[in-house]
Order: structure tokens, then C-alpha cells, then sequence
């Protein structure tokens, strides 16, 4: 969008005929009116489950942190990570909406453009757009959301665990909205510091898993500057830690809480999180 030029986005679904209509439009500012000067429109017909979902909503959670620390050592959120989690509910029929620490325009990171799924997601408008465009953490209404899921990326240490809106937004949806709490791989670093409206960690006497300290190379000098590493924090906090095998999928589930160990289970998580919302 610009000054004098613009487009939107229209969905209209009509539940009877089980039928979504997708008008996208062009338009342009004459005399200081915005008016239609292209339209163009795609139906689908909508899958049960995608009728069951309508106007369900899932909060993805990232850090907007650019370095490790202090330091100027790059850091980012997992591309994979997002794109998997994004594809599972949206082709479930849930809206998806993204909250950064600081909101805007998300550091991305580990962009395989020889991978089909991400050069597919690299040239989809709306996710990009979306991507460019987070919430900040006081712009989101709990409420709304069914689920709050927190990706990882090396970024995933910094921001996110002592962000007390965060805090709030994740403890309303677990306990108000009876809602999921889901992170994946150094996404379990954001969820380590909710506490229940007793006081209690979220995460004591739960089965968690997340990035394993065994996996991680403290030879590499961006590991020195994480803040904390999540399996002896959520030992320390009362939570039990498991893991499997490097770079295959593994997930723990336990009350309303799906956690996954590395990107490979992104999509195992949030195929889980779907099961559990509906």
C-alpha cells in the first residue's frame, strides 16, 4: 500500500452451501476517495473441518531480537518453523495471527530456497505480509485465540520468557480460554516462566521437551550469550524434560500442552494442537 494505491483482501463464507468466496481487490485513490479499479475472485468449497474452525483463531509467538545478546552474532526466527505451523491451520481453517516481542517485520532465519514448501510460502502474499507486519504483544486480545503456539530459531532465548504481556496473553488462553499452550525447539524457551493463577510454573510436574542441552554446540560463540538453556531451566522449575533421537520428530503432550524438540516435530505440534482445539 502506498499513498494513491492499495489492495484488500474480502472473504466471504457461506456456511449453507459450505462455499468461501476470495475477492481481491485493486484500488486506487481519485479525489481523495479510495475506489475499485480491479477485482478478481476464487471459490472453494470448504471441507467439514474447515467449516468446524471457522473463525477460530491461533497466536504465533516469536522474538523480534536481530543478535545473540549483546553481541552483533545474527539471530533468528526458524522460517520452517513458522511456514509448517501456518500451513497445518490454515488448510484446517484457522486464522492465524503472529505477535513479536516488539511487533513489525520478523528477523527470519534457516531460508532453504531450493526447499519447494519455503520458496512456496516465500512468494504467498498474505504470509509474507503477515510475517512484515506482526503484533506487538499489547495490541493482542486473548479472548480470541483457541491456541498459542511459540516457534523457535535461535532468537527464541532472548525477549519472549520475560515478556510479562507475553505471560498474560499465554495464561489467558490456557486457563480463561481452556485453550493450548504449544512451543517447538527453542520455542520451549518462552513458555519456562508461566505461572498459574495459584503461582505455580505452568510447566511443574509436566512431561516438556524442547531444544536438549545435549544438542547444542557450546563451542559456537552464540551459545555463550544465551540468557539461560531450557532443559535445566525446566528441571530447575519443576517440569520433567524428555528428548529422541537427533533431527527426528518428537513431541510431548500433557495438559493442554504440546511441546516438540527441534523443526522436525513443527508439524507434528501443531497437528496436535489442531486435535486438541476441536
Amino acid at each position: 500500500m502506498n499513498d494513491h494505491l492499495a489492495q484488500a483482501k474480502i472473504r466471504i463464507d457461506i456456511l449453507k452451501s459450505n462455499v468461501q468466496y476470495i475477492d481481491h481487490l485493486l484500488l486506487k485513490k481519485i479525489a481523495g476517495t479510495w475506489q475499485i479499479i480491479s477485482k478478481s475472485a476464487q471459490q472453494t468449497t470448504l471441507t467439514s473441518q474447515q467449516v468446524t474452525n471457522l473463525g477460530r483463531r491461533v497466536l504465533i509467538v516469536a522474538s523480534s531480537k536481530a543478535f545473540h545478546g549483546d553481541s552483533q552474532l545474527p539471530a533468528g526466527t526458524s522460517f520452517e518453523e513458522l511456514l509448517s505451523a501456518y500451513d497445518v491451520f490454515t488448510q484446517a481453517g484457522l486464522i492465524v495471527d503472529f505477535v513479536s516481542t516488539q511487533g513489525g517485520a520478523l528477523n527470519l532465519s534457516y531460508i532453504n530456497t531450493s526447499n519447494s514448501e519455503h520458496k512456496k510460502y516465500l512468494y504467498q502474499p498474505d504470509y509474507m505480509y503477515a510475517l512484515s507486519n506482526t503484533m506487538r504483544p499489547a495490541e493482542v486480545d486473548p479472548s480470541q485465540y483457541a491456541a498459542i503456539y511459540y516457534v523457535g530459531g535461535s532468537n527464541a532465548m532472548y525477549e519472549v520468557a520475560e515478556n510479562p504481556t507475553l505471560q498474560h496473553i499465554a495464561m489467558h488462553i490456557y486457563e480463561q480460554n481452556h485453550g493450548v499452550v504449544a512451543a517447538v525447539c527453542h520455542g520451549t524457551a518462552g513458555i519456562v516462566n508461566l505461572r498459574l493463577k495459584n503461582g505455580e510454573y505452568l510447566i511443574k510436574g509436566k512431561q516438556i521437551t524442547g531444544y536438549p542441552t545435549a544438542f547444542e554446540n557450546p563451542d559456537r560463540a552464540y551459545f555463550k550469550h544465551f540468557p539461560f538453556q531450557i532443559q535445566p531451566k525446566v528441571e530447575e522449575l519443576g517440569g520433567s524434560f524428555e528428548y529422541g533421537e537427533r533431527n527426528a520428530s518428537f513431541i510431548k503432550v500433557d495438559s493442554r500442552i504440546v511441546t516438540g524438540q527441534n523443526y522436525q516435530s513443527s508439524q507434528a505440534v501443531a497437528s496436535t494442537v489442531l486435535e486438541h482445539i476441536q
